[in-house]
């Protein structure tokens, strides 16, 4: 009777045990996070990625790991985040360019239904240059020129549906202009062509724009954001030179699975809240990537982006850029 009664009871607390060894296998995150950029070591992404994991590790209390999965712009790292498991381990850092794919080529993925929004993250802002001799010395005086000068002035950008790209229709449908777009393979080379004088206008990302402008190899004529970059106080945003839709900035946001569960996402955005208001981190992004850091909930996020995809898709459909096969 003795056995028995100890056997029962061995299984009787074995038994009322499992609920609590249950709950402790679930507990969130008991390893590894993995953020994925999607563009390689060294993009805006990348430094964007570096900059935020040590503290986005401290909140968790687990190692973040950056995995760049770069490569046809942007959409191979989205389509592995997109076909992970929804469990809050596989984080995607997207950015403007992710609203843009759904215009340049056919995917595997959906880019605002199969994603849950975590966050916002940062806002990089951007600089529509000149050559330093360019006889145009604001946005209206630019667009005053091309409008006198039809095919005459032409446009840098990093790329067929790139941002500079799109940014550069938009300023041609909104004001009805005929400017020529000049695709380069990326931005060092479209901002070698401004300096040279080889081209008349491109807009460029900020940690590139920025020291060539301040060394006066360039001439900003307008910045992108609600506010004026703090290291180009003198250059007015692209709303104060009067053209409004083409202020948006370089956004960062935080993606993860479509199905993730709604505590694990709420566990996220209150984790990277803590690790985007460390001012080790504000301080990382500013110098690293020329990004200042900002932080939203989880629907004004989702709202964000799916009205950026809606832009820009826009712009895309209306420029006559066609959809290629995913490569």
């Amino acid at each position: 009777m003795h056995h028995k009664s100890f056997l029962a009871a061995l299984l009787c607390g074995a038994a009322l045990a499992l609920p609590a060894a249950d709950a402790s296998a679930q507990a969130y995150p008991s390893r590894p996070v993995t953020l994925v950029s999607p563009f390689p070591a060294g993009s805006g992404s990348d430094l964007t990625a570096r900059a935020v994991a040590p503290a986005l590790s401290e909140a968790l209390g687990q190692p973040v790991v950056v995995d760049n999965k770069a490569g046809a712009g942007g959409s191979i790292g989205a389509n592995f985040v997109a076909k992970s498991r929804p469990d809050g381990y596989t984080l995607f850092l997207a950015s403007l360019s992710f609203s843009v794919l759904p215009s340049l080529m056919e995917l595997s993925f959906d880019p605002a239904k199969d994603f849950e929004a975590v966050t916002l993250m940062g806002l990089q802002g951007m600089a529509l240059v000149v050559p330093p001799a360019f006889p145009a010395n604001s946005m209206a005086e630019l667009a005053a020129m091309a409008k006198a000068s039809p095919g005459k002035l032409n446009y840098a950008s990093a790329g067929i549906g790139s941002i500079g790209h799109l940014t550069g229709e938009l300023f041609k449908s909104e004001r009805g202009l005929d400017i020529v777009h000049v695709p380069f393979k990326g931005t060092p080379e479209a901002l070698t062509a401004i300096m040279m004088g080889e081209v008349q206008m491109s807009l460029v990302a900020m940690p590139a724009a920025e020291p060539q402008i301040k060394a006066g190899k360039v001439k900003a004529l307008g910045v992108t954001g609600d506010k004026r970059q703090p290291g180009l106080p003198q250059v007015p945003t692209m709303a104060e030179a009067g053209f409004p839709s083409m202020g948006d900035s370089v956004w960062y946001a935080i993606l993860v699975p479509a199905g993730t569960p709604r505590p694990i996402v709420m566990q996220l955005n209150a984790a990277f809240r803590q690790a985007l208001t460390a001012p080790v981190t504000i301080e990382r992004l500013a110098n690293a990537a020329k990004t200042s850091t900002t932080t939203s909930s989880p629907e004004e996020a989702t709202s964000y982006v799916r009205s950026q995809i809606a832009k820009w898709t826009a712009v895309a459909r209306q420029a006559g850029i066609g959809v290629q096969p995913a490569k």
